[in-house]
């Protein structure tokens, strides 16, 4: 019997869109500064590739409490909310790392990553001890 977990894949997915947008937007400043490798002291490619890797960093531990909990059967329907509005707000992360007026957006993001991470670690606890 094969196990399907929908929030869990299609967090997934999003998730992999997500760190492509955040790759090509690096590709293009690298073209643009002739850039190959590094930063080359460009403070918006830094910014650019910082942006990616605070996503890598946060959304492993995000997928696998997504995974665990769906896998649990105490999943749905918030689960899938909360998966939307983390991605959401790794969008607004990334368009906020850029600076000027966007920069509320990172702001914005890393608050939603802290609470749903805090949020998704404090369910999977509960599911674990019957709460939920």
């Amino acid at each position: 019997m094969s196990v399907i977990l929908p929030v869990t894949l299609t967090s997934a997915a999003a998730a992999a869109i997500i760190n492509i947008w955040l790759s090509i937007r690096i590709a293009r400043l690298r073209g643009a500064h002739k850039v190959s490798v590094g930063d080359g002291g460009n403070e918006s490619l830094t910014r650019r590739m910082r942006a990616q890797l605070n996503f890598v960093e946060n959304t492993a531990f995000v997928l696998i409490l997504i995974a665990a909990i769906e896998l649990t059967g105490h999943g749905a329907p918030w689960l899938a909310w909360v998966a939307a509005i983390y991605m959401l707000g790794r969008v607004a992360h990334g368009f906020g790392m850029d600076g000027g007026k966007a920069q509320i957006g990172r702001s914005i993001g890393t608050s939603i990553t802290l609470l749903v991470q805090l949020g998704l670690a404090v369910a999977a606890v509960l599911v674990v001890f019957g709460v939920i």
